[in-house]
């Protein structure tokens, strides 16, 4: 298995992370980057030899526009599935990066209705759902799901045999690895990295930000 890490910028000065990994069979990718960096996230995909029908599956760890904005775009290119939790799936379907989670004021829904959002042409609905212990053995791929929610409620992980973990936005590294200061459910969240203890973990790949060794953070 050989890990390919894409960074693509965000907004501002900071970036998010799509990940490739080339297995025995072919290619799975874990979350697709914002479409405006979609000639990116292609020319990274050549580079690692990933074409058309070699590309699995496409697997999102949420459904934030951040991290599910080139799925549709790819699933159809690649000819992949795409796979994510079903309780973020309205993320997708309909484009409200709110949907399903907590309550916001006013303020921060109309911001999120105006910017931050999928278009319509990048809206999709999943070819199919996983939930805790997914393997993907089938796609060639020997990892499987963890549950993670808190940054919302559908973020997932997924745990390969090895121990590499690809966390979505549960952690961050951009300055120092911590949990992502942007949370659903604070609960939820202490919950998800207490059960990080139960799974040897060797390497965390985060959405955002360097891969670490767990270490202390767990």
């Amino acid at each position: 298995m050989e890990i390919f890490t894409i960074i693509t910028s965000f907004i501002f000065t900071t970036s998010v992370n799509c990940y490739i990994i080339r297995t025995e069979s072919g290619f799975v990718m874990i979350d697709t980057g914002v479409a405006k960096e979609r000639k990116v996230v292609e020319k990274a995909l050549e580079k690692a030899g990933c074409q058309p029908g070699n590309l699995a599956v496409i697997i999102l760890t949420h459904g934030d526009f951040d991290h599910s904005g080139n799925a549709a775009y790819l699933g159809r290119r690649f000819g992949a599935q795409i796979a994510m939790k079903q309780t973020d799936s309205g993320m997708v379907e309909y484009g409200d990066m709110l949907w399903n989670r907590n309550k916001q004021n006013i303020i921060i829904r109309k911001i999120f209705g105006l910017f931050i959002k999928l278009s319509k042409s990048d809206m999709f609905r999943p070819d199919f759902f996983v939930d805790e212990d997914y393997v993907f053995a089938k796609y060639g791929f020997d990892a499987k799901v963890i549950a993670l929610p808190g940054h919302s409620k559908g973020s997932i992980g997924v745990l390969t045999a090895s121990g590499d973990l690809f966390c979505g936005d549960l952690f961050v590294n951009t300055k120092k690895p911590e949990r992502n200061s942007l949370v659903d459910d604070s609960c939820e969240m202490d919950e998800s990295v207490e059960k990080l203890k139960r799974y040897q973990i060797r390497t965390v790949y985060p959405g955002h930000g360097k891969p670490f060794s767990i270490g202390h953070h767990v």
